[in-house]
C-alpha cells in the first residue's frame, strides 16, 4: 500500500505541508487552479535548516503573473498562524520574490471561504477534503468564540494565503495518488502566543478543539514556540491516521518542508516519507461499553445479541464472572462506534435493568474486509450450494476462507458427508482448488 508517512518531531504548519509534499515529489503544476483562482502565487525555494536541504514556501501576492511551478523544490516556509498570530521573528522574508500573503487580505466567514472553493473547478475528491478541511478549522474557531458555524470570522485563516495553504495540499496529496497518510505524535511547542484576544499558552485554542476529535495525539516542546498551527492540525486531522512511530516503509521518496524558526540544534522541518507501506487491515473507529449483571437470565443474556445489535452494536460479548461476596454474575462487553454509544447504552440499559454502564475512551480496532461468495460442490451427481466468507486486507488481498456453518450442516445432513468435510470442498472452491 503507498503511504505517506509525516514525521510530527517539529510540528506541522499549512507552508510546511505543501513544502514536504512539493520536496516528495508532488508536481508543483497541481496548484495552477489556486494561483488562477486568486491574485496569489507560490513562490517556491531552498533554504539550509541545520544543514539539511529543505523546501521553502511561500505565498505571495501576484505582483506579476510568473509562475514559480517548475521550479527546483526546496527552502523556508513561513508558519501559518490561523486567526490569531502574527509572523514569526527570523522569517526570510526576503527570500521570497513577491510581497508576503501571509494573514493579509480580507477575513471571510466559513460560507464565503466554501463558496471560493466551490468556484475553483476543483475535482470531485480534492474539492471534498478542502471543504472537509475548512468545516474542521470553522468548527474549532466556533467552539472557541462560543458562535455558530456560518457566522464565524476565519481572520486570518480566512484570508487568501490561508485558502492557498489548504487547497494547495489537497491537490498535492492528489498529485501523489498516495493510499494512506499517517504522521507520528505532533509536537505543538511550548510556551505562549500573542492571539487576537492577548496572550494564551501554546497550543492554541482551535489547535485543541482540532487535536479533540483526530485519531492522532499532541505532545509537548520540544522548544518554546509555536510548532502546530490550526491550519496543519485540521489538514492532518481531515487527511492523515496516528502512529506511536514511523511505519515500516519501503520508501521510494522523501522531502523536507522548512518552517520559519531558526533553532541551534534542531532544523525546524517536517519530514514526509513515501513508500511502500505493506499489507494492512482496515481501521475502524470505535468504544466500549460494559456492564456487569449479577442476576441475569439465560433467555435474557441469549437474546443481546440481536437487541444491541438492532440497536447499532458492532459486537457482543459476554463474560462469566465473580460478583460481590463471591457470587456469580456476567460482564457484558459491546463494541460500538463513538457515535452510537448513547444509544446502544440505553438500549443496554433498559434490557438488562443494569443502573451503569461503563465506556472506555473511544479507540479503534483493526478488522478485516469482508465478502461472500457461493461455492458449488458436487455429491455423487447432485449439485450443493454453501456461502463461503473471505476475509481481506485493505489492499484487496483475501488471507482466509471460513465456509458458513448453518449452509454446511444442511448439506451434511442432506449427503451423509461430515460437516467437517462439507466445509473443506466448498472453502477449497472458493480458493479455485
Amino acid at each position: 500500500m503507498r503511504t505517506l508517512a509525516f514525521d510530527g518531531r517539529m510540528g506541522a504548519s499549512g507552508d510546511m505541508l505543501l513544502a514536504a509534499l512539493l520536496d516528495a515529489g508532488a508536481d508543483p503544476d497541481a496548484l495552477a487552479p489556486v494561483e488562477d483562482a486568486l491574485d496569489l502565487r507560490y513562490d517556491v525555494g531552498t533554504v539550509d535548516k541545520n544543514g539539511i536541504a529543505a523546501t521553502r514556501v511561500r505565498v505571495v501576492f501576484a505582483d506579476d503573473r510568473q509562475r514559480t511551478r517548475g521550479q527546483a523544490h526546496g527552502g523556508h516556509g513561513d508558519h501559518d498562524h490561523g486567526h490569531h498570530t502574527h509572523d514569526h521573528d527570523g522569517h526570510d522574508h526576503d527570500a521570497a520574490t513577491g510581497t508576503p500573503a501571509e494573514g493579509h487580505g480580507p477575513h471571510r466567514t466559513y460560507p464565503e471561504v466554501i463558496e471560493i472553493v466551490e468556484s475553483m473547478g476543483l475535482s470531485e475528491a480534492v474539492e471534498a477534503d478542502a471543504k472537509a478541511i475548512f468545516r474542521l478549522l470553522g468548527e474549532a474557531e466556533a467552539a472557541v468564540h462560543d458562535t455558530d458555524l456560518d457566522d464565524t470570522h476565519f481572520h486570518e485563516v480566512g484570508a487568501d494565503d490561508a485558502i492557498a495553504d489548504v487547497v494547495g495540499v489537497a491537490l498535492l496529496l492528489d498529485d501523489l495518488d498516495v493510499e494512506r497518510v499517517v504522521t507520528t505524535p505532533l509536537s505543538t511547542g511550548d510556551g505562549s502566543q500573542e492571539m487576537a484576544h492577548g496572550e494564551y499558552p501554546i497550543p492554541a485554542p482551535a489547535v485543541v478543539e482540532i487535536a479533540a476529535d483526530a485519531s492522532w495525539s499532541l505532545r509537548g516542546g520540544p522548544v518554546d514556540a509555536e510548532l502546530l498551527t490550526p491550519t496543519g492540525a485540521a489538514i492532518l486531522a481531515h487527511v492523515a491516521e496516528g502512529v506511536d512511530a514511523l511505519p515500516t516503509l519501503d520508501v521510494d521518496a522523501s522531502g523536507y518542508g522548512a518552517g520559519g524558526y531558526d533553532f541551534p540544534e534542531r532544523p525546524n522541518v517536517l519530514r514526509a516519507l513515501v513508500g511502500d507501506g505493506g499489507r494492512r487491515l482496515d481501521r475502524d473507529e470505535i468504544t466500549v461499553l460494559e456492564t456487569n449483571l449479577d442476576d441475569a437470565s439465560p433467555e435474557l443474556l441469549g437474546g443481546l445479541q440481536e437487541t444491541l445489535k438492532a440497536a447499532g452494536a458492532r459486537d457482543v460479548t459476554i463474560l462469566p464472572t465473580t460478583m460481590k461476596k463471591s457470587r456469580p454474575g456476567h460482564l457484558v462487553k459491546v463494541i460500538v462506534r463513538p457515535e452510537d454509544a448513547e444509544r446502544v447504552a440505553h438500549r443496554l440499559a433498559v434490557e438488562t435493568g443494569t443502573l451503569g454502564v461503563r465506556e472506555h475512551g473511544a479507540g479503534h480496532r483493526w478488522v478485516a474486509g469482508r465478502d461472500f461468495e457461493t461455492a458449488e460442490i458436487d455429491v455423487d451427481g447432485d449439485t450443493h450450494e454453501v456461502a463461503v466468507k473471505i476475509a481481506s486486507d485493505a489492499d484487496g488481498d483475501p488471507y482466509d476462507y471460513s465456509a458458513e456453518y448453518d449452509d454446511a450442516l444442511s448439506v451434511a445432513t442432506a449427503t451423509g458427508l461430515p460437516v467437517r468435510e462439507v466445509m473443506r470442498r466448498a472453502e477449497a472452491a472458493v480458493r479455485g482448488e
